[in-house]
């Protein structure tokens, strides 16, 4: 069976065989299409979300559609840090190496909220989920070396201000869409600094904008009501569309031992100039790990 790649060529079935992928945010949106999309290509892929119901329909129809029976699914809720080391656990516990990892799962919540952590929760989904992830698999990911980690950021964290005295958004009127650049410009931060600090191990790590795509993520961001919310999907690509740079970055050979770059549109692109400045990203990273409790260590 054949897939189609980013640039609609056909991709052999056979070209991730033998590989093993952990799609987050993956029983629907632009996930699932990115967990089906490795499927096609012959990867064991591990879908992680929160909905046991919703993971198992994607399960199934990812196994419909490729014809393979080793797609899996992990249901945890990203928003608590408990969850996220048992997601990790799990993992390992079923297999001793990780080629890919996709950081895709991301929320906008309308008003101010806390996670069960007490952390804002836009924070404690969208950067810090994926930053004490990705740190408690870096073992599985060397020993699978070649592998790659792959950040769904987007192109609005260019618009963040990025508040270390105040991250979580506690101080003043809360802005749900300013949240969420801070937490897409983490994204980034996090990416390149991530990539500094895995240089030489194999490992590579990139980050990417995939779109404006018509999806859940989409609605909230643009915050319409319910009878107008058809408006936000309507002309807009869709999740599979959305997908074709994570898949792109994921699986391209032209970009083994590529790393600490940014995509757009399946080809690297420019990231906002505060994005690139390795101080703060060193500081954000010193401040995740308080925060996720991982304490003063390097991969």
């Amino acid at each position: 069976m054949n897939g189609a790649s980013p640039g609609g060529a056909p991709t052999p079935a056979s070209s991730m065989a033998g590989r093993i992928c952990l799609v987050t945010g993956a029983t629907s949106g632009i996930g699932r299409e990115t967990a089906l999309g490795l499927a096609e290509r012959g990867a064991t892929v591990i879908l992680a979300g929160r909905d046991a119901t919703r993971g198992r329909d994607a399960v199934a129809e990812i196994g419909r559609r490729t014809g393979r029976r080793d797609v899996e699914l992990l249901v945890a809720d990203l928003s608590s840090q408990a969850e996220v080391r048992r997601l990790a656990a799990e993992l390992r516990a079923r297999h001793d190496r990780l080629h890919v990892l996709v950081n895709n799962a991301a929320v906008i919540t309308p008003k101010r909220s806390t996670t069960i952590d007490g952390l804002e929760t836009q924070l404690a989904v969208n950067h810090l989920a994926p930053f004490l992830l990705t740190n408690l698999l870096l073992d599985v990911l060397k020993a699978g070396a070649p592998a790659r980690i792959v950040n769904v950021a987007s192109q609005v964290e260019g618009m963040a201000v990025l508040d270390f005295d105040d991250l979580g958004r506690e101080k003043g009127r809360y802005e749900r869409l300013d949240a969420y650049y801070q937490s897409k410009h983490a994204n980034m931060l996090f990416t390149f600094e991530l990539a500094r600090r895995l240089a030489g191990t194999g490992v590579t790590a990139n980050c990417l904008h995939p779109g404006v795509i018509g999806t859940n993520l989409l609605v909230a961001f643009e915050g319409r009501p319910a009878p107008l919310r058809f408006l936000t999907r309507r002309g807009r690509p869709g999740p599979k569309e959305g997908a074709a740079t994570s898949l792109f970055v994921a699986t391209s050979p032209t970009l083994e031992g590529v790393s600490g770059r940014y995509f757009r549109d399946s080809a690297e692109a420019r990231s906002s100039p505060r994005s690139l400045d390795a101080a703060v990203a060193a500081r954000l990273w010193e401040v995740s790990e308080k925060l996720t409790g991982l304490g003063p260590r390097a991969p």
